[in-house]
């Protein structure tokens, strides 16, 4: 039967062509007639550094939560990836962690895993699946101005081309995902709308970051994590590899002020011997060195409440770092935004177009960002250098609950599971109080700590063989 002469097409618009811009275009496509993409930038045709996104210099993983959400999203994206080089890095089986409480093991049952590569590749996977839908076109070169509409409801947006001529565009739905940079809360208080909560948590921690040609091939290659200890009351420090595609391996040094790292390559491998363990600098003495190292100081915890807004307009969604920006050391952005496209999908699958989806998705988007923020925030106020919030009586009891928890799974198959479960974004916070896991960490580890970390017969052998010895235990 032919269409209604009369009917109107729908349309939506995301602003912003970064990972969460066009998963939250994967989320639209399918209940909207046509999806339009603003970026500000151009956008690469394959693998290589976009232009606003810095962070991408720095290393990023993808949680199991954010993979099997970005499949949900776009089917055999993940498989794309793999095939293109990321590694898939079970949990806790291929990873040597030092954690504040000690060294984890490596169980040998793989409950939960991360994708390792470089973000440049995740994000040219992600974004040749979605643009090559006919139903999803990108403006680039053009950048949002503002909204059209009313406190009630938001119509559309007003563009700025590169040569300056504005015109505006309208759509049934205006997503948001902007990142960091976004400007609704100032668009929002154009149309008269007040009340927008923010909370702002800076540990000053400050990122250095090199990429080296590993000495080993990185294919089923652990991730490697020293982490700081917040309650040793002096400067962080903190260090990690993570092998991604072609043989590399990304790896970032942080530390808070007082014991932040240096531009100068000179002195990168140097800082990573003042780490709680020298592992990491013991990996690095045969690695070739492929990049300069790259800086960061923006890594403050930012978040905006927009589920609580009493009068939020219809037609409007904002989602990923638009909402909120975590401290990366924790690896969580990338799976929130995928998380928060997920629910807009399954909001815009049970409502449609209709009154209140706006609302209800905020609300849903929200919950992922809420596990991550109590995360992040939960770590970084324990840090004597941080600003925006301190530590009170209840965060100081939660951190000796989870610091015994994280003790416990250095010895605890059943506690570790139950904390990865909920590190990568699968299970709320609250999984952590279930009976069973309340009394595996009254009673502790099952067996003794480990005083170094943990290689396999294999991974020795490679090690050996690149001139790289590494003490401690076999796994």
């Amino acid at each position: 039967m032919s269409e209604s002469p009369h009917r109107m097409s729908t349309r939506a618009v995301v602003v912003g062509g970064s990972l969460a811009g066009m998963l939250a275009a994967a989320a639209l496509r399918d209940h909207v007639e046509s999806v339009e993409i603003i970026e500000a930038h151009d956008l690469p045709e394959g693998p290589e550094a976009r232009p606003g996104v810095p962070q991408a210099a720095h290393f990023h993983v993808l949680l199991c939560g954010g993979a099997n959400a970005i499949d949900a999203l776009l089917p055999g994206a993940i498989g794309e990836l793999l095939t293109a080089g990321a590694n898939r890095v079970p949990m806790t089986t291929n990873m040597v962690i030092h954690s504040p409480e000690g060294w984890y093991r490596r169980w040998q049952r793989d409950s939960h895993y991360l994708i390792a590569a470089s973000r440049d590749l995740t994000d040219s996977v992600v974004r040749r699946q979605v643009l090559k839908d006919p139903r999803v076109n990108v403006r680039t070169r053009t950048r949002a101005i503002g909204l059209l509409g009313t406190a009630r409801r938001v119509t559309g947006v007003r563009l700025r081309a590169a040569d300056g001529t504005e015109t505006e565009l309208t759509a049934d739905l205006v997503v948001d995902a902007s990142g960091k940079s976004a400007r609704t809360p100032q668009w929002l208080d154009e149309l008269g709308i007040s009340g927008l909560a923010e909370d702002s948590i800076d540990s000053g921690i400050a990122y250095a970051s090199r990429i080296y040609r590993a000495p080993v091939p990185t294919r089923n290659w652990p991730v490697i994590s020293v982490q700081a200890d917040p309650r040793r009351g002096e400067p962080g420090r903190t260090g990690g590899i993570v092998p991604i595609e072609d043989d590399r391996w990304h790896v970032s040094l942080m530390g808070t002020p007082g014991a932040q790292p240096s531009r100068d390559a000179a002195e990168f491998e140097p800082y990573a011997r003042t780490l709680r363990h020298p592992v990491i600098a013991g990996l690095l003495t045969r690695a070739e060195p492929l990049t300069d190292v790259a800086m960061t100081h923006s890594t403050t915890n930012r978040r905006y409440y927009y589920e609580r807004v009493k009068s939020w307009p219809e037609g409007l969604v904002a989602l990923g770092d638009s909402v909120a920006a975590f401290n990366p050391v924790y690896g969580h952005g990338m799976s929130v935004a995928a998380l928060g496209a997920l629910a807009l999908r399954d909001r815009l699958a049970a409502q449609g177009l209709t009154r209140g989806l706006a609302r209800t998705t905020q609300r849903a988007i929200a919950r992922p960002v809420e596990l991550a923020w109590s995360l992040a925030v939960g770590q970084d106020i324990h840090y004597a250098t941080t600003q925006g919030r301190s530590a009170g009586t209840a965060d100081r009891l939660l951190q000796r609950y989870v610091s015994r928890l994280s003790h416990t799974a250095t010895g605890s198959y059943h506690v570790a599971t139950a904390m990865t479960e909920v590190l990568t974004l699968q299970s709320p916070g609250t999984a952590l109080l279930r009976p069973g896991v309340l009394a595996a960490a009254l009673i502790g580890p099952l067996r003794p700590q480990l005083d170094s970390p943990t290689f396999t017969t294999t991974e020795r052998r490679l090690l050996a063989e690149a001139g790289v010895p590494i003490a401690g235990p076999t796994r």
